[in-house]
């Protein structure tokens, strides 16, 4: 099989490069092949040539002296790994439904492991729940390519929009490997595609067979707002005891400060907020429309309780992207020209607040200042940009770059912050307009006919929320929150309208009515 022979080749260390390419050729193969026994075969090339790639990265790295001292025990404890996956595969074929809240369990957990020389907070969990998903996917699969069986998962067909979502998607993966080939920022780039994007397009193509329903989707909201309550409530006592559970970088910087900022579980204080953010907006679309006043009175409590959190992170970036969120909402429940009116409001008395106590929000110390740096790094992106505007300096070569050309710049400010800017200065024109396609078909489809359908308003404004916030700080496609959106999202506008548990109650059938 040709991703084995490869496989063998990239280890032993002369075609690294070619192997990113042919993995992103994998990941899109999954991404967009219709016949079902070619996806299986793609995406069992891509959970092959992975891990490979990642161990030819690493391979001489000291956190694997441990395989080279120990090899037997190191290929016993591999066995016994791959049978236990095995196993939990077996168990969840039958189930493969379950796919979806599992998957929304593990999107939150990172965990810190060094790779390559440099500290990454890694998706562990979710990397185990995809895998898993993935060879549960592929038996029913191989065995019978047409399938349709009442427990095995099938994706439809898309067309339209929904179409040009996974094409655009398929495009990106395959054009950041082959432009990882001339970046100086190669073992970034190899990282990115064995870390985030291979694993999140399989993550994708498994939501994307499950079969959302009105149970599904409670399920799923259960557990995501469960999770955010229980991170809620141990940032509250990061804040009454001053003490941060992760990332000492954070402790340092509070105890400079006269204010404090919580992060919970999360490395960073803006992610965590961003998760906030996006659980509060599924939340809110609880209470446009008609429910139970019981169910109402709970709904509001856990979103009093996340905007408690959410303030407490002091993320200016994720409050920004909930007042995008709720404005999507607002303008896909009621007539859009009253939701910009209330959006003007809110942008007035902020710039009054502003105006008024400057100092308060750091603006006394410049735009650069305000934004922790973020403003050099937006014009020393252009600069790099401008330097090579069609292919850019390569993926992954942001960080690389932004150094060599300003080596006065503390080290916690060269990694970018603004994707747009992100994509132009490694990728050029070419990436550019590849995600900027992207993000604009998304929103189409994600909005198209959204109105009147509670689940949909609410993917479409919570994928709305993200992109805003990819512009003040990262994480576009290397975040699975993107790819689990896109593909819920997607699903329900290949299948139509699906009553689900987020749907009005005793409600005129008006507010189902399509525009």
């Amino acid at each position: 099989m040709i991703p084995a022979v490869l496989a063998l080749a990239t280890l032993s260390g002369p075609l690294p490069k070619l192997g990113v390419v042919v993995v992103a050729a994998l990941a899109a193969a999954t991404l967009l092949t219709a016949d079902r026994r070619r996806r299986a075969l793609a995406m069992a090339g891509a959970l092959v040539l992975s891990p490979v790639l990642l161990l030819s990265a690493i391979w001489n790295s000291p956190q694997l002296g441990v395989i080279h001292r120990h090899p037997l025990y190191v290929a016993i404890f591999a066995v016994v790994a791959l049978a236990v996956l095995c196993a939990a595969a077996w168990k969840l074929a039958p189930r493969f439904y379950l796919i979806a809240p599992l998957a929304v369990l593990a999107l939150p957990f990172r965990v810190p492991i060094q790779a390559g020389g440099a500290d990454r907070n890694l998706l562990v969990p979710l990397y185990l729940v995809v895998a898993v998903g993935a060879l549960a996917w592929l038996v029913p699969a191989l065995r019978d390519s047409r399938g349709g069986g009442a427990n095995e998962p099938e994706i439809h067909g898309a067309e339209g929009w929904a179409l040009w979502v996974e094409r655009l998607l398929a495009l990106f993966i395959v054009l950041y490997g082959v432009q990882a080939a001339y970046s100086p920022g190669f073992q970034p780039a190899l990282q990115n595609m064995v870390f985030f994007y291979v694993p999140f397009a399989l993550l994708y193509v498994l939501l994307r067979s499950v079969r959302w329903n009105r149970e599904m989707a409670r399920t799923c909201l259960l557990v995501i707002v469960g999770l955010a309550l229980i991170f809620a409530v141990i940032a509250y006592v990061e804040y009454a005891t001053k003490t941060i559970i992760l990332n000492p970088k954070l402790a340092v910087t509070n105890d400079y400060h006269t204010y404090f900022t919580v992060n919970s579980v999360f490395f960073d204080p803006d992610i965590f907020g961003r998760f906030l953010a996006l659980v509060m907006i599924f939340l809110a679309v609880l209470l446009l429309y008609p429910r139970a006043a019981r169910e109402q009175a709970v709904t509001s409590a856990a979103l009093a309780a996340l905007w408690v959190a959410l303030v407490l992170t002091l993320s200016r970036s994720s409050l920004g992207a909930l007042l995008v969120g709720l404005g999507v909402l607002a303008a896909l429940r009621w007539r859009p020209t009253r939701a910009l009116y209330i959006a003007l409001a809110v942008i007035l008395v902020g710039a009054i607040a502003v105006a008024a106590t400057p100092r308060t929000f750091g603006l006394n110390q410049g735009l650069n200042g305000a934004s922790s740096g973020r403003g050099g790094l937006v014009s020393g992106g252009i600069r790099l940009f401008g330097d090579r505007p069609v292919w850019g300096y390569g993926s992954g070569s942001f960080e690389t770059e932004y150094r060599r050309h300003n080596r006065a710049t503390a080290t916690s400010l060269s990694a970018s912050h603004t994707i747009p800017i992100t994509v132009a200065a490694e990728q050029g024109l070419i990436g550019e307009v590849v995600y900027l396609g992207l993000v604009i078909a998304a929103l189409i489809c994600l909005i198209r006919r959204a109105r009147g359908d509670p689940l949909r308003s609410a993917l479409a404004a919570a994928f709305a929320a993200l992109v805003f916030h990819t512009m003040l700080y990262a994480d576009f496609l290397e975040d699975p929150v993107t790819w689990a959106l896109l593909a819920v999202g997607v699903s329900l506008a290949v299948v139509g309208p699906v009553k689900t548990e987020l749907s009005p109650r005793r409600s005129p059938p008006t507010h189902l009515a399509r525009s």
